[in-house]
């Protein structure tokens, strides 16, 4: 899985066009693999990465592994849920993640907060690789849980998010999923 997991992240990262000086949001950093490669895009001291995760051991992890980015302040480590994020208003550039929207048990209420720290015009990107997921549904991985992209996709278009769509990438030679969605540029618009 940490082989599966990096190909994604490091997608996600990459399709997420990060900027020197932005502020960039991953959700759900698992071992930091996303963050690590994140801070190679980060080069401004303006700068600032934040990583969101639940899980106490995932912290640990990612401490270790991104101890020279944490201490030089350049990326920040947030413990809690995606329902509630500990960040204010608009202030983030860019949001990634892959595949942790399995797990969000409200992704309407995750999808309304991940909009509200998002600057107008903020795009969020989700990378997955179809295949591998239902070829775990067969093997009886995901337990109650449903790994088809539908109710996600909903989630975003009901709290507001634009251009909401999902499409095919290759990298490698290895076909993954990306699913988009932007925040508006109008107020108006907004959940």
């Amino acid at each position: 899985m940490v082989k599966y997991n990096s190909n994604v992240m490091k997608n996600a990262v990459k399709l997420c066009r990060i900027q020197p000086s932005h502020m960039i949001l991953e959700v759900g950093f698992g071992p930091g693999i996303g963050l690590q490669e994140a801070t190679k895009f980060l080069t401004d001291p303006k700068g600032k990465l934040f990583g969101l995760d639940f899980s106490e051991y995932m912290h640990k992890v990612a401490k270790m592994r991104l101890a020279t980015h944490l201490r030089a302040g350049n990326v920040h480590l947030l413990h809690g849920r995606v329902e509630c994020i500990p960040l204010p208003d608009r202030c983030i550039d860019g949001v990634y993640h892959s595949n942790c929207h399995l797990y969000w048990p409200n992704k309407t209420a995750a999808a309304a907060e991940l909009l509200r720290v998002m600057k107008p015009g903020a795009r969020m990107v989700t990378t997955l690789d179809m295949a591998l997921l239902r070829g775990g549904v067969q093997q009886g991985f995901f337990q109650g849980i449903s790994v088809e992209p539908e109710s996600y996709l909903e989630a975003l278009v009901t709290v507001g998010f634009a251009d909401v769509h999902m499409e095919d990438q290759w990298d490698g030679g290895e076909n993954f999923q990306v699913i988009w969605a932007t925040a508006p540029t109008t107020l108006g618009h907004r959940a």
